[in-house]
């Protein structure tokens, strides 16, 4: 009875050393001959390749930081998460957007199409009404797509518009989450500011644009550290103390995705541009100076010890690609954004996935230390890479 007793416990353990061996050892494979691109070209052939697979059959996302013992997770359903959250969602969509432009590809077309009709019904509704802000960043994606008519969604971009609204604090910004009243999310910028201003532009709402333009301009006055110009993790709205880290990779990310974005939405002659131009020559130069010589940015970026975060370089080589519309800031953005590709290149693996992502944050300080693949740098890259070929053949 003993010896059966002792047969079976050596039997669960190794079945939970395999479970904690088996991902690590897939892991180990993939990045066999990772980062063997040639050129710029092939290398966005690939990231499309994986990135159009992704949007309507997206890879298991961890949730958790645990690399042992993982079956515990697993049976308490806290170990990966197979619905992608908006914000990687619209990344893809945004970046296929960009490639389906300049190659008008039939397939990227139909699957942009099937992933439009597993989220909204015939009469342009949610299927599933957002409850987060994270949405508008999906909405402001769907409003770029070319190969369909917007028009067709405005319930849902106007759903959106209302979501938001009922998320606005007392201090005339919008909550991260409605649980969190008291703090302003970096995230928030780039969940938000994009959709709003297009929205704006397009429906003709003037509040939309003035919304989007004070919680820029209310995060440079309270979540900036004034000499570096670095946005923190957060700040309270108690007593305008910065939470979180400043110099966040992905916390840059997400502040240069809104500002952006929303700056090349407005038209040139809307009295807010200026106003934003100015933001966005200003955090360009700090872009800049925090970016490593092999041309990535670490996941805190003011410490050359810490790791690379792809998420970030992706991020960040986009807005350079976009403010180097700006004159006098065109040839060290464009130079900056080139050594991104040749970097992200680097670190993608054989199956076109970009690699080296840092994971989902926990809370406000408490940072992923896993880095991996991620839907949302997929998609910012297979973005990046046909803006930065479009603005080079200009």
């Amino acid at each position: 009875m003993l010896v059966y007793i002792f047969a079976v416990l050596l039997l669960v353990a190794a079945v939970i050393l395999l479970i904690d061996l088996v991902p690590m050892a897939k892991d180990w494979l993939s990045r066999i001959h990772i980062g063997r691109y040639k050129n710029a070209s092939g290398w966005e052939q690939s990231i499309t390749k994986a990135g159009l697979k992704w949007l309507n059959h997206t890879p298991k996302i961890k949730v958790t930081d645990n690399t042992r013992f993982v079956a515990i997770d697993m049976m308490r359903g806290n170990y990966t998460r197979q619905a992608i959250q908006h914000w990687q969602e619209a990344s893809l969509l945004l970046g296929l957007n960009e490639s389906l432009k300049r190659t008008g590809d039939k397939r990227t077309e139909n699957e942009i199409r099937l992933f439009l009709s597993s989220k909204l019904d015939d009469s342009g509704q949610w299927l599933a009404k957002p409850e987060h802000v994270d949405a508008a960043i999906l909405s402001y994606a769907i409003m770029k797509l070319e190969c369909i008519d917007a028009e067709k969604y405005s319930p849902a971009l106007d759903y959106t518009w209302e979501l938001i609204q009922s998320h606005i604090g007392e201090d005339g910004t919008v909550l991260y989450r409605k649980s969190m009243r008291n703090y302003r999310y970096v995230d928030t910028i780039g969940f938000i500011c994009p959709f709003l201003v297009a929205y704006g532009i397009r429906f003709q709402k003037e509040a939309c644009i003035k919304l989007a333009v004070k919680q820029i301009m209310d995060y440079e006055q309270y979540g900036m550290l004034d000499k570096h110009y670095l946005p923190s993790h957060a700040y309270s709205l108690k007593n305008t103390a910065p939470l979180g880290l400043y110099g966040w990779g992905r916390g840059l990310g997400w502040f240069s995705l809104g500002l952006i974005d929303a700056w090349r939405e407005l038209p040139q002659e809307h009295s807010y541009k200026p106003l934003l131009e100015d933001v966005v020559k200003r955090f360009a130069r700090t872009v800049i100076t925090f970016q490593e010589e092999e041309g990535h940015w670490n996941w805190t970026v003011t410490r050359s010890e810490t790791r690379a975060d792809s998420s970030t370089t992706a991020a960040l080589g986009w807005y350079l690609v976009q403010a180097a519309q700006i004159d006098e800031l065109h040839e060290e953005c464009m130079a900056s954004a080139e050594k991104a590709i040749r970097y992200l290149m680097k670190v993608t693996r054989r199956s076109g996935a970009v690699d080296f992502s840092q994971g989902d944050t926990k809370d406000i300080g408490v940072y992923s230390m896993l880095f991996n693949i991620l839907p949302f740098t997929q998609g910012l890259c297979i973005r990046m890479v046909n803006a930065y070929s479009d603005a080079k053949a200009v």
